[in-house]
C-alpha cells in the first residue's frame, strides 16, 4: 500500500507534464471533501455501484475474530479499510504520541440527537408568500409580487430594474403595465416582515425601517432627515457637515446615529435560530494532549484521532465476488457484455476503496505533521508559530496543492476548541530582537491597537505601522493595510465615530 501511495504522489507532482488518470482524479476529489461531504459521496458511489458496500461494524468485528490464516487476513485487508498506523519518526524523541487505541468519550444523548431528522422550518420566501397572500392584490399585482419575491438576493434586496419586471410579465402573460405599478407593489412588500425586504438600496432599506420604527426612538426624526437628505455626508461620516446642515448639537447627532444602528441593513439574511444547530461543524480530526500527570511514564503524549466517518469500512459485496470468481473459472456461463459489466464494476469499486485508503493516510500524515510543527499550541492553546503549506508538504513528501486540498474546509477538535486547519498556517515576521513571530500574533496586536484608538480620530495605516514598530514589530504600511483588510476593519475615515 505504501508503494501505491508513493506512486500516486510521484504522478501528482508531475503536474502539467502528464495527464492525470481517472483514479488519480478520483483521489484528488475525495481528498478535498470534508467529513460530511465524504459520507454523502460514499453513499452516492454505493448507489451507483452495486458491487460496493459498507461493512457493518459487527460483521467487521466478527470477521476479524474468524480470520486465522495470515493469507486470508491479507486479502481481507485489501477489501476493507485498515486502521491507520502512525509513523512518528520525525517527532521529538522526548515526547510520546499515540495515534491508536483511543476513542474520545461519546455522549449517547448527543449521538442520538444527531440522528433525529431536522424539524421543518419555513423559509423566508415561504413566509413572504404567505404574507403577500393576505394583501388585497389584484391578479396583475400578484404577478408582480411573484416576480419581486423571486428576484430577491441573499440579503433581501430587489436589484432588478422595474421595467424588466413589467416587460417579463408582458412577454409571458400578455399583460401590460408601467414601472409605477411594479414599484407600488414593491413598496407594499417592503412593509412586510422583515421590514425593509425588497428594498432597492441600503438608503432605501434604512429609510423605510426608520419611518416604520417607534416614534419614541431617540434620534429617529433626525435620522430620517439624514438618510433622506444627506446620504453622501452620512456615508463618508462627515460629522461637521451634518451638524452644520441640520443645525444640531453633537449629542443629537450621536442619538441619530444610534437610531440608525438599530436598523437591519440585511433584512433578508435572517436566521430562525436553528440554522446554527443544523449546520454544525463536524471535526475531521481530534487532537488531545495528555500531560505528564496523566501519563504512566511521566512524559506527555498526544492522542490523534481521525473521525471514523473519514475511514469507513468498504468492501466488495461477497455475493458479487463469488459470482465473479465463478465467471472467471467458467463455472457460470456469461456473455461478453455481462463479463465486461462485472469487471468494470469490480475495478471501479477497488479503485474507490483504494482512493479512500490513500485519502485516510494523507489526512493522518498531514495532521500529525501539523501537530509536530505547532506542538506548543496543541499543548497549551497558544504559542502559534509561523507555518506555511510548504513546511508540511516537504515533510510528508507531497505537493503543496495536495496539502492545500487537505487543509481546505477541514476542522480539528482540540482541548481549546474547534479550529479550521487554515487557522494554523501563517507567515512569519521578524521582531527587532531577531525573534520570528507569526503574522497572526501581529494581527491580534493590530486589532487591539484599533480597538483602543481614539474613535474621534482613528489612526491611519501609517500611524498603525508606527505603533507596531514601537512595540518591536517591523511592519510596513502596505502590510498593515493588508492585515487591516483581513481583520475586516475599514480605513480610518470609516472607523470614525461620535463618542
Amino acid at each position: 500500500m505504501l508503494r501505491n501511495q508513493q506512486n500516486i504522489n510521484q504522478k501528482l507532482q508531475q503536474g502539467l507534464q502528464q495527464k492525470l488518470s481517472p483514479q488519480q482524479l478520483q483521489y484528488i476529489k475525495l481528498l478535498q471533501l470534508p467529513t460530511i461531504a465524504l459520507e454523502q459521496r460514499i453513499k452516492e458511489e454505493i448507489e451507483m455501484n452495486p458491487v460496493l458496500e459498507e461493512q457493518d461494524f459487527m460483521e467487521q468485528r466478527q470477521e476479524s475474530l474468524e480470520v486465522d490464516d495470515p493469507k486470508e487476513e491479507k486479502e481481507e485487508a485489501l477489501e476493507s479499510l485498515e486502521e491507520h498506523e502512525v509513523d512518528w519518526d520525525y517527532f521529538d524523541e522526548n515526547t510520546e504520541y499515540d495515534g491508536e487505541n483511543y476513542t474520545p468519550p461519546r455522549n449517547p444523548d448527543i449521538e442520538e440527537w444527531k440522528d433525529l431528522p431536522n424539524p421543518y422550518n419555513e423559509s423566508l420566501l415561504e413566509q413572504l408568500e404567505n404574507q403577500v397572500a393576505l394583501l388585497d392584490l389584484s391578479e396583475e399585482e400578484e404577478l408582480i409580487a411573484d416576480q419581486i419575491l423571486g428576484s430577491l438576493d441573499e440579503d433581501g434586496y430587489f436589484r432588478r430594474d422595474l421595467i424588466a419586471v413589467a416587460d417579463n410579465i408582458a412577454f409571458n402573460h400578455g399583460i401590460y403595465m408601467e414601472e409605477e405599478d411594479v414599484d407600488r407593489v414593491r413598496k407594499q412588500i417592503q412593509l412586510l416582515d422583515p421590514i425593509g425586504i425588497a428594498s432597492t438600496s441600503l438608503q432605501d432599506c434604512l429609510l423605510v425601517q426608520l419611518q416604520e420604527s417607534d416614534e419614541d426612538l431617540p434620534g429617529r426624526n433626525l435620522a430620517i432627515k439624514i438618510i433622506k437628505n444627506a446620504w453622501t455626508a452620512f456615508e463618508k461620516k462627515h460629522f461637521d457637515k451634518l451638524i452644520h446642515k441640520f443645525d444640531v448639537e453633537e449629542e443629537d447627532l450621536k442619538e441619530a446615529f444610534g437610531a440608525i444602528r438599530h436598523m437591519d441593513p440585511r433584512p433578508g439574511a435572517v436566521s430562525n435560530g436553528l440554522e446554527e444547530t443544523q449546520n454544525y461543524i463536524e471535526p475531521d480530526f481530534e487532537v488531545y494532549w495528555r500531560g505528564a500527570d496523566q501519563s504512566e511514564n511521566g512524559k506527555g503524549e498526544f492522542v490523534i484521532h481521525l473521525n471514523q466517518r473519514n475511514a469507513p469500512s468498504l468492501r466488495i459485496s461477497p455475493e458479487y465476488k463469488q459470482m465473479w470468481d465463478e465467471i472467471k473459472v467458467k463455472k457460470q456461463k456469461a456473455d461478453e457484455q455481462t463479463r465486461k459489466f462485472m469487471k468494470g464494476k469490480i475495478d471501479s469499486a477497488n479503485w474507490f476503496i483504494e482512493s479512500i485508503k490513500q485519502r485516510q493516510n494523507t489526512l493522518m500524515n498531514t495532521i500529525k505533521t501539523m501537530v509536530a510543527l505547532q506542538e506548543d499550541f496543541f499543548k497549551f492553546g497558544d504559542g502559534l508559530k509561523p507555518m506555511i503549506l510548504k513546511d508540511v508538504a516537504e515533510r510528508i513528501g507531497m505537493d503543496i496543492s495536495t496539502v492545500s486540498r487537505v487543509v481546505n474546509g477541514k476542522y480539528v477538535q482540540t482541548n481549546f476548541g474547534v479550529y479550521e486547519l487554515k487557522y494554523f498556517f501563517n507567515e512569519g515576521l521578524e521582531t527587532e530582537s531577531g525573534e520570528e513571530v507569526s503574522n497572526r500574533e501581529v494581527k491580534n496586536i493590530l486589532q487591539t491597537i484599533i480597538d483602543n484608538e481614539d474613535k474621534r480620530n482613528p489612526l491611519s495605516d501609517q500611524a498603525l505601522a508606527d505603533a507596531l514598530n514601537e512595540k518591536g514589530y517591523k511592519v510596513a504600511r502596505r502590510t498593515v493595510s493588508k492585515y487591516r483588510e483581513q481583520l475586516n476593519e475599514p480605513v480610518a475615515r470609516l472607523r470614525k465615530q461620535i463618542v
